[in-house]
């Protein structure tokens, strides 16, 4: 199963103060009262007034991201940044085998990273999201690392984050989900039990 991500991270109330006004910004809600902006095409183009430019090669330690971090985004990134700590994340997966990269914007300039890692021999606590989201405050919780502690995992792709966003769904709503249908389906006294935290989303 595959997995993509190109997104912005930071504070719910930060990322509905800064984009209030644009028509192609969606939040998707995560837990502890963060939100992922979805980075697509046509927001960049309303952010900055030009459509991205994407590096044609493989990304690398050298060159991190996918996306080109023109000077119009990092300029937006370094406003943002000055009401609290902002990350862009990109992701790709595939059978197993893919790339992270990550990075930090705090106090108006790139406070941390970018970060990359395509082999993942370092602790799982320094991959490149999961070192992020860190950064930004996330706290450990019954989940296997920050990335499944804030429900990153929820949604394989931007197209599914912007469906999450639109539709206004929670972190939790599949689980909410389940729980409904549970209640529907059996006595009280005989639910079953309920799964505990996961071992591996098989992303790594």
């Amino acid at each position: 199963m595959s997995y993509q991500l190109s997104a912005v991270v930071a504070d719910v109330e930060l990322l509905r103060e800064q984009t209030a006004d644009l028509d192609h910004a969606v939040l998707a809600a995560l837990r502890q009262d963060f939100a992922l902006l979805p980075v697509t095409p046509q927001l960049v183009e309303e952010l900055t007034g030009a459509l991205p430019d994407f590096h044609p090669e493989e990304p690398t330690a050298g060159q991190p991201f996918e996306l080109v971090l023109s000077p119009a985004l990092n300029g937006l990134l370094d406003r943002w940044s000055r009401r609290g700590p902002v990350a862009y994340l990109e992701a790709e997966f595939a059978g197993g085998l893919g790339r992270q990269a990550s990075a930090v914007w705090l106090g108006g300039r790139l406070s941390w990273g970018p970060r990359f890692d395509r082999a993942f021999t370092l602790p799982r606590e320094e991959w490149p999201i999961n070192a992020a989201l860190v950064r930004l405050g996330a706290e450990p919780g019954r989940w296997l690392d920050p990335f499944a502690e804030l429900g990153l995992h929820l949604e394989r792709n931007t197209a599914g984050w912007l469906a999450h966003g639109r539709r206004g769904l929670t972190a939790d709503y599949w689980d909410e989900l389940a729980e409904e249908w549970e209640g529907q389906q059996f006595p009280a006294d005989q639910q079953p039990e309920r799964p505990g935290p996961v071992g591996d989303w098989g992303i790594l």
